[in-house]
């Protein structure tokens, strides 16, 4: 399954934790692996708390402060701090999944990080079914 995700900002976390929610039961999957896969450059995906919106603003602030926007950078696009931030995020998460529900904590949710926006994006979901016993 391919979600689309339209970004509004430069950079932004959108909270994609519903979507794959609903992918998980569209696919009829009991037990096994959720695997997230953002196939982008300058985007990532990532699990963190999703209970209070100002953990993603704060996130977004030190990914901006230790990767700034006017360093030095040797990339013709003007876009290098976008490669560094996904770089380290990443570009995938994998999430278990029993009786047919994603397994996260009490806060987690799954966030869509767009580092070059505003533009529209995609997220693969993927699942592995594990073996019966």
């Amino acid at each position: 399954m391919i979600l689309s995700v339209k970004t509004t900002g430069r950079t932004e976390m959108i909270d994609i934790t519903e979507e794959v929610h609903n992918a998980v039961r569209s696919s009829g999957l009991e037990d096994g692996l959720c695997m997230i896969y953002v196939p982008h450059t300058t985007a990532a995906v990532t699990i963190n708390e999703s209970a209070d919106p100002s953990v993603a603003k704060d996130l977004l602030m030190v990914l901006n402060q230790i990767v700034p926007w006017d360093a030095p950078y040797q990339h013709a696009e003007g876009n290098s701090p976008a490669h560094v931030k996904t770089t380290l995020v990443g570009s995938s998460e994998l999430v278990s999944v029993q009786q047919g529900r994603l397994v996260l904590g009490t806060w987690q949710g799954i966030f869509f990080c767009e580092f070059d926006g505003p533009r529209s994006r995609k997220a693969h979901v993927r699942f592995l079914s594990a073996p019966r016993p």
